[in-house]
Formats: C-alpha cells, sequence, structure tokens
C-alpha cells in the first residue's frame, strides 16, 4: 500500500443557482422537467447492486397534479430486506479495509458529479416527486447534498487527526473503527439531501448501510443511488430497499447485527422504533447507535423594538416555503401587542401577493402538500379555527384537492397562547400568532418555552440587545437552532449544525463532526517498545 497522508480541499458551500429567465441552469433543469413529465419510469429495488423487482408495486404522481404518474416503484417485503442485509454484511468486510482516502474519493467524485451532470436531475426529480420550486428544490437536492459530501469528507478527517499523547517509550493511538452490523437509515420526503446524507454518512465511516426512503420520497432518491453507483461506490455498501415501514423494520431490529439507526421522521415513529430497539436489546452483538430527527413547533419570538419590514419577511418566507413542510418551519409567532396591527396589515398585503401552481412555472412561490393525508389533516386544524371562538383567520384558509393538494398560506391569531395549532405540529402553510402585552415580554419567553414538547429551531427578533440577551437565556433549551433576526429555517451544512432536542431528537447535528463520530467505535492501541522484565518497583527495594 502507497504511505501518505492525504489532504483534501478545504469545502466551500456550493453556489446556489438564481435560475433567472433565459439562463443556462433554467433551460437544463426546464428540458429535464420536460423529460421526466413525459415518461413513466420503473424503480427497482437496488440489492447487491442488482436491480430487484418484487411485483409489489406503488406509484410516484407529483403532488401538484396526482393524477399524472411518472413512475412505479417495487416495494421490498421480508425476504427482500434479510437478503439486502446478508448482502450488506457481506460487502463490510472489503468496505472496511478501503483506505479512507478511497473513501472518500468517492464521495468527492459524488459531488462534482451532483454539482454538473446530476443537478437538473436531482433538481427536477425532487420537483416533480416532492412539489419543491426550483429555488428550494436548488438549496435541497443541489446545493445541500453537494454540501454533505464534501464537508463530510472534511468532517472525517477531522475526526481521524484527534489522537492522544504518548509518554516516553509509549506510542499510542485512537482507531476509529466501523460498527459492527450494518446502519439502518430511514429518511423523509422532505428534503433529498437527508436521504442522501443518512445513506451515506455511516458508509463513510466505513459502515454498510439498509436504506428506506419514504414512499413519497422514492422517486428523487432513486437518482440519488444511481450517483453513487456512477461514483464508484461498491455494490452492496448501500441497499436501496424502498417498502412499509413496519414490513421493513420488523426484519432489520430484530436482526442480532443491527449496529445504528439514522433516521429522520415523526416523533411517534422515532419513539416506536426506539422502544422496540429496547425490547431487543439482549438480541444485539452491541448496543445500536440511534440518531434521530424528529418533529418541531418552531417559534419566531418578537420584541417590541423589532423592525416589522424583517420580521414579515422571516414569517412568510419561514412559514410558507415549500408549504411549510419543514420540521424547522416557523409554526408559532409571539408578537408584542404594539407592533400587531402594522405586522398584521404587512402580512396580509403580502402573503395576498404569494402565487401557487404547477412547479414548472418558476414564478410560483409555492406548490403542493405531500399527500391526501398531510392535505385533510391540515384542513382539520384550519377548519377547526374557523369555528373555534379560540381563534380568528387572518388570511388564507381556503384548500382545493381537485388537480394537486393545495392549501393556501393560512395565517390564524390565537386568543390563547395554549390553543391547539400554538402548540401541535401541522407540518403544512399554517402559522399561527399569539399577541401579548409588551410589558410580558419575559413572562410570554417563559410560555415560549413551556407550551411545545418539541425544541428545534426558534428565533428572535429585536434591536435591544438586552431583549436578544433575554430570549437566550430564557430559551436555552428550546432550541437546538436558535437564530437572531432571522427566519428559523434554512440551515446550512459547515454553517449551522442542524438538531434538536427534547421530543426533536437527540441533536447530533448533522452537517458536523458531531454526526459522523456516532458512527465510529473508537479503539486506543498503546504499544510499548522496551517493555519491564520484573513484576518489581523502585519503591519495593
Amino acid at each position: 500500500m502507497p504511505n501518505f497522508i492525504s489532504k483534501p480541499t478545504e469545502p466551500n458551500n456550493e453556489p446556489i443557482f438564481g435560475y433567472l429567465p433565459g439562463s443556462s441552469e433554467t433551460t437544463a433543469l426546464k428540458n429535464q422537467l420536460s423529460h421526466f413529465s413525459s415518461v413513466e419510469i420503473e424503480i427497482p429495488l437496488v440489492i447487491n447492486g442488482k436491480e430487484i423487482r418484487t411485483g409489489k408495486l406503488g406509484t410516484c404522481s407529483p403532488p401538484h397534479n396526482h393524477r399524472h404518474k411518472i413512475a412505479t416503484y417495487h416495494n421490498a417485503g421480508q425476504e427482500e430486506i434479510a437478503s439486502a442485509i446478508q448482502g450488506a454484511l457481506q460487502a463490510q468486510r472489503d468496505w472496511a479495509r478501503t483506505p479512507m482516502e478511497a473513501r472518500q474519493s468517492i464521495f468527492l467524485k459524488a459531488a462534482d458529479l451532483l454539482a454538473t451532470k446530476y443537478r437538473p436531475i436531482l433538481n427536477a426529480a425532487t420537483m416533480l416527486g416532492q412539489s419543491k420550486t426550483c429555488h428550494q428544490a436548488e438549496i435541497d437536492a443541489a446545493c445541500e447534498l453537494v454540501d454533505f459530501f464534501r464537508f463530510n469528507v472534511s468532517f472525517q478527517q477531522q475526526i481521524y487527526s484527534i489522537q492522544p499523547n504518548s509518554a516516553p517509550g509509549l506510542r499510542n493511538r485512537l482507531e476509529y473503527r466501523h460498527l459492527e452490523g450494518f446502519v439502518f437509515a430511514v429518511s423523509p420526503f422532505n428534503f433529498t439531501s437527508i436521504g442522501g446524507n443518512l445513506s451515506t454518512a455511516p458508509v463513510l465511516m466505513g459502515n454498510v448501510c439498509v436504506w428506506k426512503p419514504a414512499s413519497t420520497s422514492v422517486y428523487s432518491n432513486y437518482f440519488i443511488m444511481k450517483l453513487l453507483e456512477e461514483a464508484g461506490l461498491p455494490p452492496g455498501v448501500i441497499q436501496f430497499v424502498p417498502g412499509k415501514g413496519a414490513e421493513v423494520g420488523d426484519v432489520v431490529m430484530k436482526h442480532p447485527e443491527f449496529s445504528g439507526l439514522h433516521f429522520t421522521g415523526s416523533t411517534n415513529t422515532f419513539q416506536s422504533m426506539w422502544k422496540t430497539i429496547g425490547n431487543n436489546i439482549s438480541a444485539y452483538r452491541s448496543y445500536p447507535r440511534i440518531v434521530g430527527e424528529t418533529g418541531g413547533k418552531d417559534f419566531v419570538f418578537a420584541h417590541a423594538s423589532a423592525d416589522v419590514e424583517a420580521l414579515t419577511a422571516a414569517l412568510i418566507r419561514g412559514a410558507f416555503e415549500y408549504q411549510g413542510q419543514k420540521c424547522s418551519a416557523a409554526s408559532r409567532a409571539y408578537i408584542p401587542k404594539s407592533l400587531w396591527p402594522k405586522l398584521r396589515e404587512r402580512l396580509v398585503a403580502e402573503i395576498s401577493q404569494i402565487t401557487m401552481g404547477d412547479v414548472a412555472e418558476f414564478r410560483n412561490f409555492m406548490s403542493a402538500v405531500i399527500d391526501r393525508k398531510s392535505f385533510d389533516n391540515i384542513c382539520g386544524y384550519i377548519d377547526h379555527a374557523k369555528k373555534s371562538s379560540e381563534a380568528e383567520l387572518v388570511i388564507g384558509g381556503g384548500a382545493d384537492s381537485e388537480t394537486g393538494y393545495f392549501v393556501e398560506p393560512t395565517v390564524i391569531e390565537a386568543k390563547s397562547p395554549n390553543y391547539r395549532t400554538m402548540t401541535e405540529e401541522i407540518f403544512g402553510p399554517v402559522l399561527t400568532v399569539f399577541v401579548y402585552e409588551d410589558k410580558q415580554f419575559e413572562e410570554t419567553l417563559l410560555l415560549c418555552d413551556k407550551t411545545s414538547p418539541y425544541a428545534l429551531t426558534g428565533s428572535i427578533f429585536a434591536r435591544e440587545r438586552s431583549a436578544i440577551l433575554a430570549a437566550q437565556e430564557t430559551l436555552i433549551h428550546s432550541a437546538g437552532n436558535f437564530y437572531i433576526n432571522n427566519k428559523p429555517t434554512g440551515a446550512v451544512v459547515g454553517q449551522q449544525p442542524f438538531g434538536g432536542a427534547r421530543g426533536s431528537g437527540t441533536n447530533d447535528k448533522a452537517g458536523s463532526a458531531l454526526n459522523l463520530i456516532r458512527w465510529v467505535s473508537a479503539r486506543t492501541v498503546s504499544e510499548t517498545f522496551v517493555p519491564p522484565t520484573s513484576f518489581r518497583y523502585p519503591w519495593m527495594e
């Protein structure tokens, strides 16, 4: 083997394309959208590098045009999951022995392929399959995933460089071993990049992975698998197995070689999986690593000194970009009484200008929510607010599912800080505002902290530094990502490591070395050059 210590290029965040009319990136993306819209593909399982077709079919349709089918996909059953696990474990021996530099090169190549050839492919697939606008797809499927690939390589290098001291006559080192067994990655619909990171972060560190994407993101996630294959990822290192959660999870979490869960999804699902792991704990070869990012009831808190124009923009972008289907989306806002009349007027004026429709029309700010179940759930909250004496509809509230699952951007004013839409996660374009008395700023901060079981993201808007300091202190455990005078969404890899605690997850900070270190098991190796030849110590003479 050649002897060297490589030094990868210091990563920079991938530039975001603007998709201005007539630009080359706009032309390429629209051509790819047109192509994907005109064909129907078949998506197989990918096990040991081979395409597997089970005949247990699901369909992929754009949420904004649910009658149009763009793909069918095959679901894995228990037999296929067992085969995937066995194949991954067989692949692990060679993969774990693959030098760090070789593993890094695969993902650096994947990053470059995604930044160029695959950029319109992943963006178009995300736009059609998950109803993201061109901008929301660009910052997710292209830029964030490129950043994950490149920055994770840098984080890996940092981790491996953390070494112990050695006393005279000794040489000590830490070896960062892969986990014994396989990692189970379960990814959500709302971020294509999350699927790419959940499956590849453990793999970069020498592990193998069984990856179950959400049924509503199979379309885009399949192209991630194709990207990784083209980048040179060996067969079996990541097994791509769409399927029903219970059926897949039952086989995975009973397996003695199950070594880790990398999860993003609902709090209830995560807690259920944790219970299952606990019940099976004595059957595992080692204690599994459990890493999860789950729900949020994210807040924007305004002080009387806040800039109303900046606050308005943050609330609209934070609450309604990607139809509010971000775990970090602004869902509740605490507004001082002195600001509310002006803010309300600006919100109504600005929101009334929002356009909503097909993602192929680049001027649209919003599109459809992900599926019928989500549509019905969101509408249920809005209907409740329309009828409740504890709430007032400020703007929006309309919905139409005839062509796509469209829900208008909706603002509700809650008369009680514990009203339903102030406390429960909705995962849709619904923002609830509670208006508090200016003099009750500190009391309302305490209220904000106690209102929700979640603690993912939040922000404070204020010009007065004392108000910012008070919010930072009182809300110290209320949000894993806390923003000052900005919306609570849009964490960037390498800049704002992402994750929350309480009911929002294990806070292992995707986009930082803190996440990657969860996927290694360190071994201390200590070599003595001239070992003692007698048990006696000098003081015994």
